[in-house]
Order: structure tokens, then C-alpha cells, then sequence
């Protein structure tokens, strides 16, 4: 393999593009995550929503033969999930950490349950038809940059929308405000007037409709059809990613593309034959979460009552 090879244009261009779909399930996981812990509350399990949410969201799709329905039964199995989160955390006042580390333990083992007893064990695992490549006309015949941005399906667009979305909640509406107050300083909004517990529950709930969104993606739109534990660490990259991005959307999609540009990589090596041991290939983007974990971690401070339960006239 040589260099003209790997600089070669329509090389770069897959490159990208594969960037770029490959980051969306750890956008919507990411973004999630921000809106959780901008109001306070820490939750660890989004590995075990995202599997949850991939799982009802395949199931949806291969039963009624409609890839929205399962989209939003995989978004609604995301939102029940981190309703339990909320309920531990922001109710029951468990430890964040120790409720977080349950909910994944527990998406990860009742998804794999499910799956068996509505699918078994197959030689051949069902699959969906996935959502198609929705190219945007005129903008998708731009030389360069209309194979990599406007070639995509319809939630790679969405998780694109999402980024400035977020922003524009979070620091232009009252409930943006509301939000960072929960998280900030969750006695003085309570002063204020703000539930801050409501805020919690719903931060939580939405968080985890997009975690479960997330799944989704790879389920239905990347993979098409669900196996055990298939997002082999993709939402505690996301948890990272938050750190990454210092809980502002803007860097941490910077820092989706860069894991999402990780997986493109390693991809292609692995079919271009590299002279790298696979094993190798495959720990790429793991080993990139580490090495960014350890540079940002001195750095990072997240929202001051990040992990704090709340209750009035206790805190």
C-alpha cells in the first residue's frame, strides 16, 4: 500500500464520508449525555440504553416492516430506561455511579434476553432493509464535498441538525437556562423559582431518548440487523467524548468525528490488506479514548453539582 494510494482522492473523499456516518450513533449518544449532566445527573449507563434502544429499535423495524416505527420504539425504549436512571438518582438519591453502572448491566443482559427469545439462535441472523441514502439534489453534485456531506441517510442529517440544535436550547431558552442552573447551582434555582428536580427527570428522559436513538443507528441504519453487546464500547466512548468536549456541543461533535474518523480508518485498513495485526486495527479507536481521556482529564470540569443529588432545604 503506498502513499499515493492513501492520498488519493476519491480515497479521502470515502474517508469522510465514512467519518461522518460512522460518527452519527455517538452524536446522538454524546449530545444526550451533555443534556443529562448540564442538569446535574451523571448517567454511566448509556452503554446499556444504547443496546436497549438498537435492540427495540430492530425489533420494531423487522416486525412491522416500518424503519420509523422502530426507530421510535427504539427512541421510547431509550426514554424508559433513563426513566428508571432518573427515578434512582434524582428520587431514591442512589449513588450516580453505582445506579449508572446498573442501568448498563442491565441493558446489556435484557437485551441479549430478549433477542434470543424472540429471535433465537440462527445461522443466519434476521435482518432489515435499513434506511437508504437520501441524497440532497444540487448540493450532492458538489465536487468533494457533496459525496462527503450530502450523501448520507436521513438520520446522519438529523445528528448533523441535532449539534446546533442543542446549542440554541441550551444557551438561548429559558429552558437552556434552567437546565445549566440545575446543574450549576441547584440552590439558587430552586430559589428561583426552577423544579429542579423536574428538570432532572426531563433531562434525563430526553438524554435518553437520543442514547437510545443512537442504537438505533447502528441496528437499523448501519449494520441492519442486532447482535449481543454490538456497541462494543461505543457509549462509554460517548461518556468520554462529553469530557472531550468539555460539555459544550460544538467540541464534542469535534470529537465524534474524531473517534467516528478512528473507526473509518481501521475499516479501511482492514480491507486495504494493511500489514497491521487486525486485533491492532480494532483497538484503534479504544486506544484513542484513552490517550485523549489521559490529556483532558486534568482539564475537564463539568457543571459544579454534576453527580450531587438534590432535595430542598438539604442541600
Amino acid at each position: 500500500m503506498s502513499w499515493e494510494t492513501v492520498l488519493n482522492q476519491a480515497v479521502l473523499v470515502s474517508l469522510l464520508a465514512g467519518t461522518l456516518r460512522l460518527s452519527t450513533p455517538i452524536v446522538f449518544a454524546a449530545i444526550g449525555e451533555i443534556l443529562t449532566e448540564r442538569a446535574g445527573i451523571l448517567n454511566l449507563g448509556v452503554e446499556g440504553i444504547m443496546l436497549m434502544g438498537a435492540f427495540a429499535g430492530f425489533w420494531g423495524a423487522f416486525h412491522t416492516g416500518n424503519l420509523w416505527v422502530g426507530t421510535l420504539l427504539g427512541m421510547a425504549v431509550g426514554a424508559l430506561m433513563a426513566f428508571l436512571m432518573a427515578f434512582f438518582s434524582v428520587t431514591l438519591r442512589v449513588d450516580q455511579v453505582i445506579s449508572g453502572m446498573g442501568i448498563y448491566f442491565l441493558g446489556l443482559g435484557l437485551s441479549s434476553f430478549l433477542y434470543r427469545i424472540t429471535f433465537g439462535i440462527r445461522i443466519s441472523p434476521p435482518t432489515v432493509e435499513g434506511f437508504q441514502d437520501l441524497p440532497i439534489p444540487l448540493l450532492n453534485r458538489i465536487p468533494v464535498l457533496g459525496p462527503i456531506l450530502f450523501q448520507h441517510n436521513a438520520l446522519v442529517y438529523l445528528a448533523i441538525l441535532l449539534v446546533p440544535l442543542s446549542v440554541l436550547v441550551l444557551y438561548r431558552t429559558t429552558f437552556g437556562l434552567q437546565v445549566r442552573a440545575a446543574g450549576e447551582n441547584p440552590r439558587a434555582a430552586d430559589t428561583l423559582g426552577v423544579n429542579v428536580n423536574l428538570i432532572r427527570y426531563l433531562c434525563v428522559v430526553l438524554g435518553g431518548v437520543l442514547v437510545g436513538l443512537g442504537g438505533v443507528v447502528l441496528s437499523v441504519a448501519h449494520l441492519r440487523m442486532f447482535w449481543e453487546n454490538m456497541t462494543v464500547g461505543r457509549g462509554f466512548i460517548a461518556i468520554a467524548i462529553v469530557y472531550f468536549g468539555k460539555w459544550h456541543p460544538y467540541r464534542t461533535f469535534a470529537g465524534a468525528l474524531l473517534f467516528g474518523g478512528a473507526y473509518a480508518l481501521q475499516v479501511w485498513l482492514q480491507a486495504m490488506n494493511a500489514p497491521v495485526p487486525h486485533q491492532l486495527l480494532l483497538m484503534f479507536p479504544y486506544l484513542l479514548t484513552v490517550a485523549v481521556l489521559a490529556v483532558v482529564a486534568r482539564e475537564a470540569k463539568g457543571p459544579t453539582a454534576l453527580g450531587v443529588p438534590f432535595r430542598r432545604g438539604e442541600y
